[in-house]
């Protein structure tokens, strides 16, 4: 760091003019630089959702992220191997258990062998499970990350550091960052929307919380069934001009708040008061399935509009997209088959495959999967060795499989391989961190530079780790 030149040691009235305006920063290009920020600043108060440039000319402007929870196998689904499949009921070689930690089971329990087969698809010849035949079909258009890698075994943990960077609470999400940097483009639903089926994450709202950014940054739960919002609809004696009379003089109340005190949460609550009477209108037309054709109803296997499911959900978040709204999250928790895994695993693929796959499809048809990423995967993978008698397997944070599409990552590829038992990473490995640095890039985002001041320190979702994998990049 250069130090600041000396004060000279003269009286006012002799202090030199060209010292003046170098070192007091009243020059008037300081003045206008700082009236400029004023201005972008009171552009932000006024609105913190207003739409932002990146820090480079983005491949994705929005996200679909379909959170896998309860971890899926990448055994059963996305990595073949054949070796393991040889040793179904040996024990592991000792030197792969060296410092391994499992998160319930004895290091040395015996290998299982995968449960489903195996074939190669598409024109890249990519090999994925029997289980899968609609991700099978669209296997062109993924890129497929075989070599992820995170440090926790367990699923809160392991969830919170995948959707925050960090295993502790209280840090903002990926969704969160990505609507801080670039704003939304809806101005009648949320930035920034979450949609649930099976059970709630392990993690709970920490996978989609603000953190310590404004609380306008944070995700937007909306329910399967009944009003989207709770409390969305007027109660009985209030028409609307009554509740917009009432929400106008909360405006100019919070108005002359913000203008005395500055914060950032007024303006949040400026904007949710408002985002909440433009939701009573925008939310029940974009839960209306029923506007869709039959032909997109049938790709996405829905037969019932108002039944509330994954499939259902994946076809929300596409029309949530096409209303603006910057990052859609889907949480489906069902993939925890510490035991009944041939079953359980099958059911999960047929709740989740056709409409996964669908998204893809439909994204494409409609010309907004070039600049929409999407993203599928859990919080970590699945034990070679078995659990739960002889049908099961553990959490295995060594090496598991994302796979990404549209927003400018390669189409047909695949990224990294593991070793032949599926134990370890044996090619380019890919850590959460590296994931979260590459995905900000394909938003234009150099993941060092969007950060937030907070007690003292600048954070960001990479924390001080990471680097953008290029080989996944277009």
């Amino acid at each position: 760091m250069i130090p600041p030149s000396p004060r000279p040691s003269l009286s006012p009235s002799q202090i030199a003019r060209r010292w003046f305006l170098r070192d007091c920063g009243v020059g008037l290009a300081g003045i206008a630089a700082h009236s400029l920020l004023a201005k972008d600043a009171d552009k932000t108060a006024a609105n913190p959702l207003a739409p932002r440039t990146p820090h480079h000319a983005p491949k994705a402007k929005r996200v679909i992220y379909m959170f896998q929870a309860g971890a899926p196998s990448h055994l059963e689904l996305f990595d073949p191997k054949p070796e393991l499949a040889k040793r179904d009921g040996q024990l592991p070689p000792a030197e792969l258990l060296k410092d391994y930690r499992a998160a319930f089971i004895k290091p040395n329990s015996a290998l299982l062998g995968p449960k489903y087969k195996f074939a190669p698809h598409g024109r890249s010849g990519t090999q994925l499970s029997e289980l899968i035949p609609h991700t099978a079909r669209i296997v062109d258009d993924l890129c497929l990350i075989r070599s992820m890698q995170t440090d926790a075994v367990n699923h809160a943990p392991a969830q919170i550091l995948m959707n925050t960077g960090s295993q502790q609470f209280g840090r903002p999400s990926f969704g969160s960052w990505t609507l801080y940097g670039l704003g939304s483009e809806s101005a009648d639903l949320p930035g920034y929307v979450v949609l649930t089926s099976a059970k709630g994450t392990s993690g709970g709202a920490s996978n989609y919380g603000c953190g310590f950014l404004p609380t306008v940054y944070g995700g937007i739960p909306f329910r399967g069934t009944g009003d989207p919002v709770l409390y969305l609809s007027n109660p009985k004696g209030i028409d609307a001009a009554a509740q917009r009379a009432s929400l106008d003089t909360l405006h100019r109340l919070n108005d002359l708040a913000l203008a005395e005190a500055g914060d950032p949460e007024i303006a949040a609550r400026i904007q949710s008061y408002e985002m909440a009477y433009k939701l009573q209108t925008s939310a029940p037309e974009l839960m209306d399935l029923s506007q869709e054709s039959a032909a997109t109803l049938e790709l996405y296997g829905i037969k019932d509009v108002n039944e509330s499911n994954y499939a259902r959900n994946c076809l929300l978040s596409r029309r949530l997209i096409e209303r603006g709204v910057r990052f859609v999250q889907l949480f489906h928790e069902a993939w925890d088959q510490h035991g009944d895994l041939t079953k359980a695993i099958k059911k999960n693929c047929e709740d989740t495959d056709r409409a996964s796959a669908a998204l893809v499809t439909d994204l494409k048809q409609r010309g907004l999967l070039d600049d929409t990423l999407v993203i599928w995967g859990g919080e970590f993978g699945r034990t070679p060795m078995v659990q739960g008698g002889n049908d099961g397997r553990d959490h295995h944070n060594r090496c598991f499989t994302v796979w990404l599409a549209g927003g400018g990552v390669k189409r047909g590829h695949v990224h990294g391989a593991t070793d032949e038992l599926g134990f370890n990473v044996a090619q380019d490995p890919v850590h959460v961190h590296d994931l979260n640095a590459t995905l900000l890039h394909l938003l234009g985002f150099d993941h060092t530079r969007l950060t937030h001041r907070f007690q003292g320190r600048d954070f960001r979702l990479t924390d001080v780790h990471g680097h953008v994998v290029k080989e996944l990049l277009i």
